[in-house]
């Protein structure tokens, strides 16, 4: 390939140190996210010939007209910044050359009575904190491995354990069975370990060396000593090697919200930004979802969820209740006012949304939609706040179509602006999908041990409390059912649910 003489200098000054790199297409457009140990190594390879790489990979090689990167302080950073950056832009590539076909998170039921760190293929809405997704499991898992030496917690919680696992006593586990750590502590380690997963490891830095001076001052020296022990590991991350070079800038504003702003002629960046979804089966379990995106990225502990008051085969219907809720004043003292609301649907429930934000008196708030099957961006004339900037939309090598009261906005899904768009309206989608589901399941549930003689609503509770689901209880052994129900009641209750294996 032939390398321009602006990118062999920018080759010529590549850095050591471990970071993230962005190639970049003729047009601008980020096309691939890489994390490397050395980024000097990493980034020249691909201008290096080379008979192993695959088709996939010489397309983008051949694509490539130009390439930014990021320095941070260790590997570790670089992982979490790498999938942060990917879920951003969702370069094309990426999802190309990945060879799983499901990404990777870290699951943190954090308000749990025995809270645990694990990592799945499959995020629930379960009440866990989800971190992800990630494209290398393994490398995921390696860096938990190095985070659990310094922040110590819990993988699972097994059945009946009453001492502390051997991996207490390998400095890797809090020892909440034996009361080694009380909860409130464990919680705050938790905090700790969530901070350096979001990116931000400088930060817990300084609160340790502040907590553990404190600690020195009161003469409380085996805390100091943890806290001392605590900083030094965290320190020397940076030596970790946690993903190899085999493995497949400074972006201050957002290249999508920058399209954003100019594409709608918003006055200040949308730092919050609300997406809306119904979900239902034939107008039963009617839910409907709430997901936050602040500054471009997905904020899972603002999500929100609704059930409809009433149980109603209408979108329209469902969507104009929803926002009436949500834009109830107290609702807004709880959460506060979104920048920007995306509604998933086209004309009609925008329509339904926007008559609900005005009878709730926040006619100003700046109302959106994006259409399925086209996905067209959908403006209401006079009423979405928003002006289409022609120009922009001729950059970005869309256009547009009009009726008397909707603007219908076609813009190339390979823009960083369409695919923000989709992020947020995907995400309000799976929300959506994953209560109604959670619902059905119960009420399904319910109505199962409803029809059995001799099991009253007390005993119901305690046998979903125990095993959560009908194929809990059918995989339970006869000794645990009558340890929860008694003798006469598991005998019952075994005529209707018959014992399974466990997988």
């Amino acid at each position: 390939m032939t390398i321009s003489p602006q990118l062999q200098e920018k080759l010529s000054n590549l850095p050591k140190d471990p970071g993230v790199y962005f190639h970049k297409d003729v047009a601008g457009e980020i096309i691939y996210v890489g994390k490397a140990a050395v980024l000097r190594n990493r980034v020249r390879q691909y201008f290096q010939k080379s008979r192993t790489r695959d088709p996939k990979t010489e397309a983008l090689v051949a694509e490539i007209a130009d390439t930014d990167w990021m320095v941070v302080e260790s590997e570790l950073e670089a992982l979490f910044l790498e999938a942060e950056m990917i879920r951003r832009y969702m370069p094309r590539y990426n999802i190309l050359l990945r060879d799983d076909k499901s990404l990777s998170y870290i699951r943190i039921d954090y308000d749990s009575e025995f809270p645990t760190v694990s990592t799945t293929r499959h995020p629930l809405d379960d009440g866990a904190r989800y971190y992800g997704p990630y494209f290398s499991t393994l490398s995921v898992r390696q860096a938990l491995k190095l985070l659990r030496r310094i922040f110590p917690f819990a993988t699972r919680r097994i059945s009946g354990q009453k001492r502390a696992t051997l991996h207490y006593h390998l400095g890797l586990d809090p020892g909440l069975e034996e009361g080694k750590t009380s909860l409130e502590d464990y919680r705050a380690n938790l905090r700790k370990l969530i901070a350096v997963i979001e990116g931000k490891r400088t930060t817990i830095i300084k609160d340790i060396e502040r907590d553990m001076k404190r600690a020195a001052k009161v003469q409380d020296f085996e805390a100091a000593g943890k806290l001392r022990n605590q900083l030094f590991s965290l320190q020397n991350l940076g030596r970790q090697v946690i993903f190899s070079d085999k493995e497949f800038l400074d972006i201050s504003k957002d290249h999508a919200l920058n399209e954003l702003v100019n594409l709608l002629s918003i006055k200040d960046f949308p730092r919050r930004i609300e997406g809306y979804d119904i979900s239902h089966m034939q107008g039963t379990d009617v839910v409907a979802s709430m997901v936050v995106f602040t500054n471009g990225v997905s904020d899972k502990a603002q999500y929100r969820k609704f059930k409809t008051k009433k149980e109603h085969n209408n979108d329209f219907y469902n969507m104009n209740e929803t926002l009436r809720r949500r834009l109830s004043e107290k609702n807004i003292k709880a959460w506060g006012k979104p920048s920007l609301v995306l509604i998933d649907g086209g004309k009609g429930q925008l329509d339904a949304a926007i008559r609900a934000r005005d009878e709730q008196g926040q006619s100003q708030l700046m109302f959106i939609g994006l259409a399925k099957r086209e996905e067209q961006i959908v403006i209401q004339k006079g009423k979405s706040n928003v002006t289409l900037n022609e120009q922009e939309l001729h950059r970005l090598g869309g256009f547009a179509t009009e009726s008397d009261d909707f603007i219908l906005l076609n813009v190339p899904h390979s823009t960083n602006l369409v695919k923000l768009l989709q992020r947020i309206r995907d995400e309000s989608h799976r929300f959506a999908v994953t209560y109604h589901s959670v619902l059905k399941v119960k009420r399904q549930t319910a109505s199962q041990l409803d029809d059995i003689p001799g099991i009253g609503p007390i005993t119901r509770k305690k046998l979903l409390k125990t095993f959560g689901s009908v194929q809990g209880i059918a995989r339970a052994t006869d000794a645990e059912l009558e340890n929860v129900i008694g003798d006469k009641k598991a005998q019952t209750l075994r005529q209707h649910i018959p014992a399974t294996k466990a997988e």
